[in-house]
């Protein structure tokens, strides 16, 4: 009697199952809080990503653009940095010719933790160098690159934020009470900041730039 046929069914299933965690992981969210989901999402040429279903407002914001077919099979080009809103439905998106890369951030049903500001100091956003490329009533984006040895002036962050961090550099981040702390970011980097700081900011080590979107 052949005793190695049930292992074999057995094996069968195992490894449908793994295919199913292997889709699941690359769906895995690298944020997940009370405000956002974020997915971190890179796509090859010709190969679709893994379909994330929207329960409501998301982002797509480009760390690397160019040609890419949606799911509906409509091909866009899309320039790093950019972003691109929606709601609702499905996405799973394919590089026409090139890698590229996406960062999805889910908008959860939550409400504001906007502050006002009663600091007296600028807000954040917008600061010298920094470019609008996307606002609507719930968030606003910014694409900006820190200038070695050029400090930004002491502000306020009224908004939450997601950073994308794109280059390789360390930041210092000196508070009111004259307080540093050096934070390392590397490329690829994906950070949630809360609302309600002062601070300024400086690239002491390599360089840096980064994309920020701030919820409303």
């Amino acid at each position: 009697m052949n005793k190695t046929l049930p292992f074999a069914l057995v094996a069968l299933p195992l490894l449908a199952q793994g295919a199913l965690i292997q889709g699941a992981w690359a769906q895995a969210p690298v944020i997940d809080n009370a405000r956002v989901v974020v997915r971190d999402v890179a796509l090859e040429p010709g190969q679709a990503a893994p379909v994330i279903t929207h329960a409501g407002d998301y982002v797509i914001l480009y760390r690397k653009g160019g040609s890419i077919r949606g799911s509906d099979g409509k091909v866009e080009s899309h320039a790093d940095g950019s972003a691109v809103y929606g709601h609702g439905g499905s996405t799973s998106d394919t590089a026409v010719s090139a890698p590229a890369h996406e960062v999805i951030v889910e908008l959860k049903d939550s409400p504001s933790n906007t502050v006002p500001n009663t600091t007296g100091l600028p807000l954040a956003f917008p600061r010298p160098g920094s470019k609008k490329v996307f606002e609507n009533d719930k968030v606003r984006v910014w694409n900006y690159a820190w200038v070695p040895g050029k400090p930004t002036a002491m502000h306020f962050h009224n908004t939450e934020v997601v950073v994308i961090y794109l280059q390789d550099g360390d930041i210092a981040s000196t508070t009111q009470d004259g307080k540093t702390a050096v934070n390392h970011r590397g490329p690829g980097d994906i950070v949630y900041n809360l609302a309600n700081r002062s601070h300024s900011e400086e690239v002491v080590k390599g360089q840096q730039s980064g994309i920020m979107l701030e919820l409303k």
